[in-house]
């Protein structure tokens, strides 16, 4: 039975939705093609139909993550809060594609890598347009120290067995970054 274009492209989200969450909770090397198709509701048969390889899906899942996660400006002060949180540092699978796969990317194929970097010029524009402020040179640099710091302090809160730390490193890096930039009330253009 052929499948329609419509229903292919909704399987298609499925499995980069499916797979985005697994490569992020479990890193790459530790998801096969056969449990994300399962975690899909798909057979592994129709993987193929979808992506050429397992490295395929790794770089399509990449930039289907970080594009799904760039979002426009906004408050800057509440997306420092929000990804600083517990809630954030906690939810591994559901939390940034950056701070849960950045490591690992760099032992994945040139397309991945490729995805990773638009992802991270995309972030660095977001947080940039949330600080109108600053000017230009200013902005850039605050953006890239600033998600940096973010995407460091996840990954470190998330490796160390002291939950008071592990808190501490969040909140303190909130703070360095918030005293650093004082923005107002930065809004998107």
């Amino acid at each position: 039975m052929k499948v329609s274009r419509e229903q292919m492209a909704e399987n298609r989200r499925r499995i980069l939705e499916v797979a985005s969450r697994l490569f992020r909770d479990k890193g790459f090397d530790a998801v096969s093609v056969a449990e994300v198709m399962k975690a899909a509701g798909l057979t592994h048969g129709g993987f193929y139909g979808h992506f050429s390889s397992k490295d395929d899906l790794i770089a399509q899942t990449l930039a289907h993550a970080l594009a799904v996660g760039a979002g426009e400006g906004g408050d800057f002060r509440a997306y420092v809060g929000d990804y600083l949180a517990p809630r954030h540092r906690d939810n591994c699978a559901g939390g940034c594609p950056t701070a849960s796969l950045a490591a690992a990317v760099r032992h994945q194929t040139p397309a991945a890598r490729s995805a990773m970097t638009d992802g991270l010029r995309s972030q660095i524009d977001r947080i940039g347009k949330a600080l109108p402020e600053l000017d230009a040179a200013d902005r850039r640099r605050a953006a890239i120290g600033s998600f940096a710091a973010m995407v460091g302090a996840v990954i470190l809160a998330r490796a160390i067995d002291d939950p008071a730390l592990s808190d501490e490193v969040l909140e303190q890096t909130r703070e360095w970054i918030e005293a650093g930039i004082k923005p107002q009330s930065a809004s998107a253009s």
